[in-house]
């Protein structure tokens, strides 16, 4: 069994038009959120402990990520490919680890649009979309991560910050 969560980072803030979009900060409800959906995620994925933390390398997407770190007790590991990944850059990404769990923090759209793919089984409900700070985090029958491409979920949630208020 092989775990992985999909973390779209938390609310940036667009207050300082001229900072580039690589290095937009976390605004006040971004600096709330993180720890706060962290913290539900290692409540309810205990799995998750120790697991492999991929995180893009935009100031907000590592912002998030280390509050996710410190609650599965894990580091962040740097990725410059998760800026703007597609699904299928973030399926490479993740099929090249080989820890039991994986956790990315990312970007839209890449993010929903893999979501979306992954959450359409057994029933073809789903994630429309992942808003900032959302977590997915889908479980697979399969034990090596090079299997995750021709792969679908047993089973997956879905967390969104205004559901864990």
């Amino acid at each position: 069994m092989k775990t992985l969560a999909l973390v779209r980072h938390a609310k940036s803030s667009w207050d300082h038009p001229g900072v580039d979009d690589h290095d937009r900060p976390l605004n006040a409800r971004g600096i709330r959120d993180a720890p706060r959906m962290a913290a539900v995620l290692a409540a309810q994925h205990p799995n998750l402990s120790g697991a492999a933390l991929l995180s893009s390398t935009a100031l907000r997407a590592v912002t998030t990520a280390d509050a996710f770190a410190s609650a599965v007790d894990t580091t962040v590991r740097l990725d410059e490919r998760l800026y703007g990944a597609t699904p299928r850059r973030i399926v490479e990404l993740v099929s090249a680890r080989s820890e039991a769990s994986v956790i990315v923090v990312a970007h839209d759209p890449g993010l929903s649009d893999l979501a979306r793919h992954w959450s359409r089984f057994p029933d073809d409900g789903g994630i429309p979309h992942m808003p900032t700070c959302a977590v997915a985090v889908f479980d697979f029958g399969i034990d090596d991560w090079r299997d995750l491409e021709a792969s679908v979920p047993e089973r997956w949630t879905y967390d969104v910050p205004r559901d864990s208020d």
